[in-house]
């Protein structure tokens, strides 16, 4: 058998941006064949401008895949097939006052879908032929802060692996690597209006009037659920209009704030 064929999951945030360059370096090996980036076409425009800059770093390619605009699609009520909307986990206020929220299909459509459709042409199988077992190892920026979402391949002929695990680094430690080498720090890479934002992600988000406008105009848009889902949707997690979200910090109400607010990531791959 012949040996498997390493690629990179690359999210472009800062777990999976620390992973490729420590490859780059020769810290972690094999030295992948490439990396590959499910861009669902709604990321902030700095997260391309770092990503532009990332690939001018690796010496193996990277492949830009997409199935898709998610914002396009979720504002026509479709997915990227043109069926049925691939639902969003939006913030829910049902009919009785009570809290819930929607599935998350997003991810496995706009992320996961594009991924292995890649890493079997990157193998040169079509669709639908059988590949070997083993025929390939995902490498996923994750880190020991976030050992919880470690899941297996569901392909049998896909293996992931997790270096950042492998090395107990958190993402403290990711962003202590990228400083002590002098490289500037990623953005964090999440859809626009994505609703597991913590505040602080939020914020980040109003500091750029373009993707602001662009998550009020989601939010607003998203208010009737799709056929089958009742009561009301929202993109932050207080079931209110963002726009009349308060995101102010504690310090900008003259307290101490002894917590670190950041986006769980949920949907990094």
């Amino acid at each position: 058998m012949t040996n498997p064929r390493h690629f990179i999951s690359l999210g472009a945030g800062v777990q999976s941006s620390t992973l490729a360059l420590m490859a780059a370096a020769g810290e972690i090996g094999p030295m992948p064949d490439a990396a590959i980036f499910a861009d669902t076409q709604w990321e902030p425009a700095e997260v391309y401008t770092w990503l532009d800059w990332l690939e001018r770093q690796l010496p193996f390619p990277v492949y830009r895949v997409t199935t898709g605009n998610l914002r396009e699609d979720t504002l026509h009520k479709q997915n990227s097939a043109r069926g049925r909307v691939a639902s969003v986990p939006w913030h829910i206020t049902m009919p009785d006052g009570s809290a819930g929220m929607n599935r998350r299909q997003c991810t496995a459509e706009y992320k996961l879908k594009p991924l292995v459709k890649e890493r079997r042409r990157l193998l040169g199988y079509a669709p639908r032929t059988r590949i070997p077992i083993n025929a390939c190892v995902t490498w996923i920026g994750i880190s020991i802060d976030e050992a919880a979402r470690m899941k297996d391949s569901r392909e049998r002929w896909n293996r992931n692996r997790w270096p950042l695990i492998e090395r107990g680094m958190s993402r403290h430690d990711c962003l202590r690597w990228m400083e002590r080498r002098g490289y500037p720090t990623p953005p964090k890479s999440a859809c626009i209006a994505c609703p597991f934002h913590s505040d602080a992600g939020w914020r980040r988000i109003k500091a750029d009037p373009v993707a602001w406008q662009d998550a009020l105009e989601i939010d607003a848009a998203i208010r009737q659920p799709a056929r089958g889902i009742r009561g009301e949707q929202f993109v932050h997690r207080s079931r209110k209009p963002l726009a009349e979200v308060d995101l102010t910090t504690l310090e900008d109400h003259g307290q101490l704030n002894m917590f670190n607010e950041e986006c769980e990531g949920m949907c990094g791959v």
